[in-house]
């Protein structure tokens, strides 16, 4: 036992628990707040209890309180988090706590430790457990974080599931913002037999101070930072607004000399990439953060640390700030009421301006925190308008009131009155059906049946939309019954079973990628001789990735605008192009194929059809391309976006890796795989690195290291397709006679754009075309002479005669593609051999 761990007393005496962790926490510096001693007293006791205090009251340590007890009662304590990132998070912080033999986690893309009496996980996999296992589970306390996602459409229904399925369990339900809980409180009393105790009312422990202000932005930012509100978080409603105000407060002096020199000696060698990542460097090192999900996770580390440092005045962000996000601020300025949410515009709810709120005020360093609020511009400049008029009505009736710009939202005091004032709005029930559930509660022992009528009878919707449910389920359980997935039995097995499976589902069915083992089927399909075999095995594992809007978006506006011009110069007139583009799109390789073997797959396995099939290609598009990750962002012009780039490639490395069987790859997909896992480590490795090491989890403390990724030319194998990339992208400028963004790729060597001309022109004063195809990207073509500082390379051209005597010759500084994280490549000479 080491660490908290060794600190329970056996037995479980409730008065003795207590005493050791508040004894503990005592040695920690910490004093428990009378809610934080009531709501350990009530778990230590037995019962549930439902934790509405504000953000920063501690109840990360209530939590911690709840793992304890339960490991002085020999019990399983289940943590979840709406995120995954949440749940690493909590799961490092345990193990330092608790020891790494008693903490698990368990996140579909990872397994750790899953017997261990602590796991962290996320609410559908517990949701999982309990829809499998039943009040079987080993399930002794569940505390689920962040209880407001209960109301989310899409995934409450997994904050739900425990609820109704686990009446053994003790629960321990936290938020900031949960609004009215009576209904909750006599439930869980109902259906596990426990007293529920809510703890709320509790003081923050840092006051806030709401204020409606009236002067423009700029000049409520100015004053904030004149009287020592910093750091100051701007709320915005988009990622654009966000980089736009960070920008135009470029013009303020944020930081002195002093301040600006800790951040240029704090941020030291960080490697700020081309595009964001400049503009990024040059914001802080003023002072100024931007934080938002669409920014690399080492882009928002780093404005995190700059931020805990006090280094950093002003952060502009958007409102995922309510979720998990650590940056210390002591005023938080909302530049809006009011948000698009992907379907309209609408005014907050008082759950999501609170949430937001809480942030402001740091315990232990602030007395009291602030929040402000920013009046629209048209009310601004009608409150001026009005005070010019003075008191003289003929003049104040002749003033032209500004109305909301189009397409917004009106409002202004009377909304932030309201939204201070107000509760958060009662938790609404979400809860969904699907074939992933039926499958579950038919797989564990007993009466399906009942357990089904159970769970759709006895949870949170209201009766007409619980008869929509059961109408569901039925029509579920028909197309199982029909596709020989699940079969009824004449007499109850000897484990109850009624109704049972015909097929195995595996432990994290429905969690990890729930099409991989249809990929598995598709990839089978495939012409393993087929000179395009490893990119079509891409393509089908990329088919079952989330679909990366913004890249689509990108990708189908530039087909577009391609279409068009090819379009104009064969004469088309503007009606016809008007139709012939609603067949332009983002380009889906192997789709008819894939929907197919998707609709064939759909009749054996039902359950797909909770799941969408999306063929789309990004990482076979980048690699086709020979583009680097920068190359990539700014050719789509997403550089707002690169951090969802990046994810989806490395989900789609992770799906790689994981789904795709030893005896289905080649060498070229081996290439590819070890090329995209070195991609996405190179650009940031923490995406690539913490799940290397959760799949291959050692006794080691994780610890924080710096920015820099390993050397991108330790890797040979994937060092190797980086150098025949950057070659081929060359190569196929080349082909396209694209002059220009050959000269900016090697001009700074003296291979400028007129000296690429003259060298590619007599090629084809040679030859009528220069290939680009599968041959002209393959090996064969490549000649690498690996010296120990440097590399000689020579890639011959792909000539239509088959000569293969033009070739472009360089070579590569190994030390250099260290520092750049990418093949530094030198052009010597384009021509014939």
């Amino acid at each position: 036992m080491t660490g908290l761990a060794s600190r329970v007393p056996r037995g479980g005496d409730p008065d003795a628990v207590f005493d050791a962790f508040a004894e503990w926490a005592k040695e920690q510096g910490l004093s428990l707040y009378p809610h934080q001693e009531e709501s350990l007293i009530e778990i230590v006791s037995g019962a549930n209890v439902i934790l509405n205090t504000p953000t920063g009251s501690g109840k990360s340590l209530v939590a911690t309180g709840a793992h304890f007890a339960a490991l002085a009662t020999d019990r399983t304590t289940f943590y979840t988090a709406p995120i995954k990132a949440l749940v690493s998070e909590k799961f490092f912080a345990l193990v330092d706590m608790f020891g790494a033999e008693n903490v698990g986690m368990l996140t579909g893309d990872a397994s750790v430790n899953a017997d261990a009496p602590i796991i962290c996980c996320t609410a559908e996999i517990l949701a999982n457990i309990a829809l499998r296992d039943g009040d079987q589970a080993d399930v002794g306390i569940v505390v689920m974080d962040e209880f407001h996602f209960y109301a989310d459409p899409d995934r409450g229904w997994a904050w739900q599931v425990p609820l109704i399925e686990l009446p053994q369990a003790q629960f321990v339900l936290m938020s900031a913002t949960l609004g009215d809980v009576t209904r909750f409180e006599d439930d869980l009393t109902r259906r596990t037999g426990r007293p529920t105790a809510v703890v709320k009312n509790a003081e923050r422990p840092v006051p806030l101070m709401f204020t409606y202000s009236m002067d423009p932005l700029h000049e409520t930012i100015e004053e904030l930072l004149s009287t020592r509100q910093a750091p100051v978080y701007i709320v915005h409603f988009t990622q654009v607004a966000a980089l736009e105000r960070a920008q135009a407060l470029m013009s303020i002096n944020v930081s002195t000399r002093a301040e600006k020199d800790m951040i240029a000696e704090t941020i030291g060698n960080f490697r700020f990439t081309a595009g964001f990542g400049k503009t990024l460097s040059r914001l802080v090192r003023h002072g100024i953060g931007v934080h938002h999900a669409g920014m690399l996770p080492k882009y928002r580390r780093l404005v995190e640390t700059l931020a805990q440092a006090g280094l950093l005045k002003v952060i502009c962000g958007t409102d995922t700030l309510g979720v998990g996000i650590n940056v210390p601020i002591r005023t938080v300025l909302f530049t809006a009421l009011s948000k698009y949410d992907g379907q309209k515009t609408r005014l907050l709810q008082a759950r999501e301006f609170h949430q937001i709120a809480g942030r402001a005020g740091r315990a232990g360093f602030d007395t009291i925190g602030t929040v402000v609020v920013q009046a629209p511009e048209h009310v601004i400049d009608n409150e001026r308008a009005l005070a010019k008029a003075g008191d003289d009505p003929k003049k104040r009736r002749k003033v032209v009131r500004k109305k909301p710009p189009e397409g917004s939202i009106g409002w202004g005091r009377p909304t932030f009155e309201r939204l201070v004032e107000a509760e958060p709005e009662p938790l609404r029930s979400s809860f969904q059906v699907s074939h992933a559930m039926l499958l579950n509660v038919i797989s564990r022992p007993g009466d399906a049946f009942q357990a089904m009528r159970h769970l759709l009878t006895e949870n949170h919707e209201d009766v007409h939309a619980q008869r929509r449910l059961i109408r569901r389920a039925i029509a579920i359980y028909r197309a199982l019954l029909a596709g020989g997935v699940v079969e009824q039995l004449d007499e109850p097995d000897e484990e109850g079973r009624r109704v049972r499976l015909t097929v195995d589902l595996q432990m994290d069915f429905a969690l990890n990628q729930p099409l991989s083992p249809f990929a598995l089927a598709a990839i089978e399909l495939l012409d393993r001789e087929a000179p395009a075999y490893a990119l079509d095995v891409l393509s089908v594992i990329e088919s079952t990735l989330d679909d990366p809007r913004q890249v689509l978006s990108a990708q189908q506006f530039k087909a577009r605008g391609e279409a068009v011009a090819a379009m104009k110069a064969d004469g088309i007139e503007y009606e016809e192009r008007l139709e012939l583009l609603d067949s332009v799109t983002y380009p889906k390789p192997l789709v008819d194929l894939l929907d197919n073997a998707y609709h064939l797959y759909k009749q054996g396995h039902p359950w797909v059809a909770d799941y969408h099939l999306s063929p789309k290609s990004v990482v076979r598009d980048m690699y086709e391309r020979a583009m680097t990750f920068v190359e990539y962002v700014n050719f789509y012009s997403l550089p707002r976006s690169e951090g969802l780039v990046l994810r989806y490639l490395a989900d789609a490395f992770k799906a790689l890796r994981q789904t795709v069987p030893e005896d289905a790859r080649t060498d070229e997909l081996t290439d590819i795989i070890e090329w995209l896992g070195e991609l996405v480590r190179q650009v940031d490795s923490s995406l690539i690195d913490e799940w290397e090491r959760l799949r291959n989890p050692t006794d080691e403390k994780p610890v924080v290291v710096d920015d820099r990724p390993p050397a991108v030319t330790r890797n040979l194998r994937a060092f190797r397709v980086l150098v025949r990339n950057a070659l081929f992208r060359r190569v196929e400028l080349a082909a396209l006679r694209r002059y220009d963004e050959l000269g900016e790729l090697d001009g700074e060597h003296g291979f400028t754009s007129d000296v690429w001309r003259d060298a590619i022109e007599d090629y084809f004063e040679e030859y009528d075309s220069l290939g680009v195809g599968p041959d002209a990207r393959g090996p064969a073509l490549l000649v690498i002479d690996q010296k120990p500082d440097r590399w000689q390379v020579r890639q011959i051209f792909d000539d239509p005669a088959g000569d293969r005597d033009w070739a472009i010759v360089a070579e590569v500084d190994l030390a250099e593609s260290d520092a750049l994280g990418a093949a530094a490549v030198r052009v010597l000479s384009v021509g014939p051999a």
